[in-house]
């Protein structure tokens, strides 16, 4: 297995398309998600979908110890194909932080960034909330899943077999640490260029959604979605989502090269 085939699951393979999504788990989540969200974009876009270590054909792999080592490897291994066409990325909750954060290494040491950044389900990252005094990735392990409950999204199957909560939850937590670790509130202001997307259920926690614009000196647009924190599952919500990225990316002006 190539190092790419590692992290990228692509199901739907254009090599002629005009645009890459690269789409960015959930905490806890696979690539099944995302890589099967590639059937429904047109042959203009081709859907990459991340794949963490610690799970699915990386269970062997030790969980990454910080976002960096993380933002790393995916722009390590990603670069010469984001350097062949005009790319955006794509991410939920957790999701929505790493790829923030590989957006950020790779225009900190590589000059690059994405066409647009569309990120769902979390708070602005310098927002004060962002830091709170009990991380949840040091809760214990039945306050840990209160919490999880209480956010939704996660099957019952799941948090009803004690089988499975014991593969899961160290899955969850990994994800939620690095999140706890990593500071962005040093990144200097607009420091990117690129349109940002916000997307967030209206009956999710209420997020500071308009900090986000602080990062960017292109366009900024927020949509908030019926449903709770995991909207994006709903059908109708999928295919809106679907369709309000093809849009934007068949009607970005392309200064890329």
């Amino acid at each position: 297995m190539s190092e790419m085939d590692k992290i990228v699951n692509c199901l739907y393979r254009r090599p002629e398309a005009l645009f890459r999504l690269i789409c960015f788990p959930w905490a806890g989540g696979g690539s099944i998600h995302y890589a099967q969200w590639g059937k429904h974009f047109n042959n203009s876009i081709e859907v990459y979908s991340i794949r963490l270590p610690g799970r699915e054909t990386r269970f062997k792999e030790p969980f990454a110890q910080n976002l960096e080592q993380l933002t790393e490897e995916i722009t390590s291994i990603l670069l010469p194909s984001l350097k062949e066409k005009p790319f955006a990325f794509f991410g939920h909750s957790f999701g929505a932080y790493l790829g923030f954060a590989t957006a950020e290494c790779l225009k900190r040491n590589h000059g690059l960034e994405p066409v647009h950044l569309f990120l769902s389900g979390g708070k602005a990252p310098q927002s004060a909330a962002h830091y709170p005094t009990q991380k949840r990735s040091d809760l214990p392990d039945d306050e840990f899943l209160e919490w999880m409950t209480s956010v939704g999204g996660t099957p019952s199957e799941i948090l009803t077999n004690k089988d499975i909560l014991q593969l899961f939850v160290p899955v969850v937590k990994a994800d939620i640490r690095l999140m706890d670790l990593k500071n962005f509130e040093k990144l200097q202001n607009k420091f990117f260029s690129c349109s940002i997307s916000i997307f967030d259920g209206e009956e999710n926690a209420r997020h500071d959604l308009e900090a986000w614009n602080d990062f960017t000196s292109g366009e900024f647009t927020i949509r908030i979605f019926p449903g709770g924190h995991f909207y994006l599952k709903e059908p109708d919500n999928e295919n809106f989502l679907v369709a309000y990225i093809t849009k934007h990316l068949e009607t970005v002006e392309i200064n890329y090269f």
